[in-house]
């Protein structure tokens, strides 16, 4: 009976070490490295800000029972985000961000949309490279509802033009569209008047070469005229007019 006993206490002994030895691994193992992939609106720092500066936020355990049992923290401009963990003391947060084309001003704020016209994100916040859409008309908006607008199909002409805009990367400050759907970039102290959404393509290319050769005229107040080009004639009535 007594081996009994001692062999009992020893395998209690036994399992309390290494309970012990949990508990600390649990208190003391702390993330290490942090990296960020699949973001452009925020820096490796400020999500570690946003993600893991509550008390225990970098405690390994911690972070990882809070990411699978809690709701994801929900941030501007990001759809969604996932955190791996590679080893208990390195972890890398891949972020899904929001699809986003345009905004418009509405009531003080600025309204961003995505490509299919729907409102993902409200802010105070002026995004870099995302370009103010002026002249749409539009009723009371909705967040996460699509924007309000006589016809929906401007949004494919604005997707179209801002990707070309993108590859070719022009930088824009706003576009604006007539009741007739035809479109004028601003860029700087530039308007470029582009007229209708055919031969966008073209139009945009001969725009970068223009501004390539010449790009002083970004800094003056003038007229660049593309309305009338077209691929048969690619330098038909294209003038700058300063004003």
């Amino acid at each position: 009976m007594r081996g009994f006993w001692r062999k009992h206490h020893g395998g209690i002994g036994i399992a309390l070490a290494f309970f012990l030895l949990g508990a600390i691994l649990f208190l003391t193992v702390r993330i290490q490295n942090i990296t960020v992939t699949g973001s452009d609106r925020y820096t490796a720092d400020e999500l570690e800000e946003l993600l893991f500066s509550e008390p225990w936020g970098r405690n390994s355990a911690a972070a990882y029972l809070k990411d699978r049992l809690k709701p994801h923290r929900q941030i501007p401009f990001v759809e969604d985000y996932r955190i791996v963990f590679h080893s208990p003391f390195d972890v890398e947060i891949i972020v899904y961000e929001k699809s986003i084309v345009g905004y418009v001003s509405y009531m003080s704020s600025c309204m961003y949309f995505d490509r299919d016209g729907i409102i993902v994100e409200s802010s105070s916040e002026k995004l870099e490279g995302v370009p103010w859409i002026t002249g749409l008309d539009f009723g009371q908006i909705v967040l996460y509802k699509p924007l309000p607008v006589e016809d929906p199909d401007i949004f494919q002409e604005i997707l179209n033009l801002t990707q070309q805009l993108s590859l070719y990367g022009i930088p824009v400050d706003r576009i604006e569209y007539d009741s007739q759907g035809q479109a004028v970039l601003y860029i700087r102290q530039m308007e470029v008047t582009l007229g209708d959404n055919r031969d966008i393509d073209g139009k945009i290319s001969t725009l970068h070469d223009i501004l390539t050769d010449q790009p002083q005229l970004m800094d003056e107040r003038g007229v660049l005229m593309l309305e009338n080009y077209t691929e048969a004639n690619s330098h038909a009535g294209i003038t700058f007019k300063r004003k």
